[in-house]
């Protein structure tokens, strides 16, 4: 990245911070942060105060707001997003003009620019989602997927997918720090129902190692552990030390999955998985509808889809450990 430019769309959020922290500091010429939120934008001048950092206001949704930010970068992290799944199921077409208008705005520009490499942000929702906000970012995935076959543009695109990333805005932790705070019971759903788990920084590792290791269409999961809801809000209920602070079962709630998937049984067939990630290569069949019809793809390794059940499920110190290490409470 020496001399180079990236540029974070969403960049106010979590994900835009761990980039900053990480990389303010490295030999990139330039980080830009493109968003919409003015406040969070001036908050981070001020807070960062470093000529490197760039802030541009635009609207991912609006193309002609944000097509001159892409100029003379080289590189572009994708975290621009409606990511709450309630938001999402009560708004489904603002998620659908974000998650996959919005996406598609900052391919085009990616490619009209000649930007170098594009990673866009996933999550394990779009993998047989039931959900809208999985919904979209499946779709997102899947556009990014035919533009590429469409073979219009030098760009590279490379696609991260991650599960409950910890503390981040809007996530478990927070809400039950929030309750703790103003003396709720803590609410949960389904004791059994379990989640992947990662911390901001292990988020940006995953980005950064599809980025210096991800071929054009390539899809990029990291190997996470788990554990279930009842244990998570032990944990964070132990780290306070208020073991007996009440807890009330709400029941499983609307488009929510008892456990979360990151890759399909049918990806399976193509992953290829290393020491600590697995990688989807692009199923580089071109768009040809003899051959989408008359030719399939070998499928006969009995393979299992990778989901929050079926990985590692760490017990209650185990996951007060990974909490611990995520520095959020």
């Amino acid at each position: 990245m020496k001399n180079k430019i990236l540029l974070v769309t969403g960049g106010t959020g979590s994900f835009g911070h761990a980039v900053i922290h990480k990389l303010i500091n490295s030999n990139l010429k330039e980080i830009r942060i493109l968003s919409r939120d003015e406040l969070k934008q001036d908050e981070m001048r001020r807070f960062y105060k470093n000529q490197k950092l760039k802030f541009i206001i635009g609207d991912i949704r609006e193309y002609n707001s944000i097509k001159y930010a892409f100029k003379d970068v080289d590189y572009v992290f994708h975290a621009a997003a409606l990511k709450q799944v309630p938001t999402c199921e009560f708004y489904p077409l603002e998620a659908v003009n974000t998650n996959i208008n919005g996406a598609s705005n900052v391919i085009d520009a990616c490619f009209e620019n000649n930007i170098k490499k594009l990673v866009l942000l996933s999550t394990d929702k779009s993998v047989n989602p039931i959900n809208v906000m999985g919904m979209t970012k499946s779709i997102m995935e899947r556009l990014a997927l035919s533009k590429i076959k469409m073979n219009i543009s030098k760009t590279e695109i490379i696609i991260t997918r991650y599960g409950n990333v910890l503390g981040t805005r809007g996530s478990i932790i927070p809400n039950i720090l929030t309750q703790i705070k103003t003396n709720s019971p803590v609410t949960i759903t389904d004791p059994k129902m379990t989640r992947f788990l990662m911390n901001l920084n292990e988020a940006l590792d995953l980005v950064m190692y599809a980025f210096n290791k991800g071929s054009n269409g390539d899809i990029f999961v990291q190997k996470s552990p788990s554990t279930y809801i009842k244990t998570l809000v032990d944990a964070v209920l132990s780290i306070k030390k208020m073991r007996n602070y009440p807890i009330k079962n709400i029941g499983t709630r609307h488009a929510e999955k008892l456990h979360e998937v990151l890759i399909s049984n049918e990806e399976m067939y193509r992953a290829i998985e290393t020491k600590n990630y697995f990688k989807i290569p692009l199923d580089d069949r071109t768009i040809n509808y003899d051959i989408y019809t008359n030719k399939g793809l070998e499928t006969n390794k009995k393979l299992h889809e990778y989901n929050s059940e079926n990985t590692n499920i760490l017990n209650l110190k185990q996951t007060v450990e990974v909490i611990k290490k995520a520095n959020i409470i």
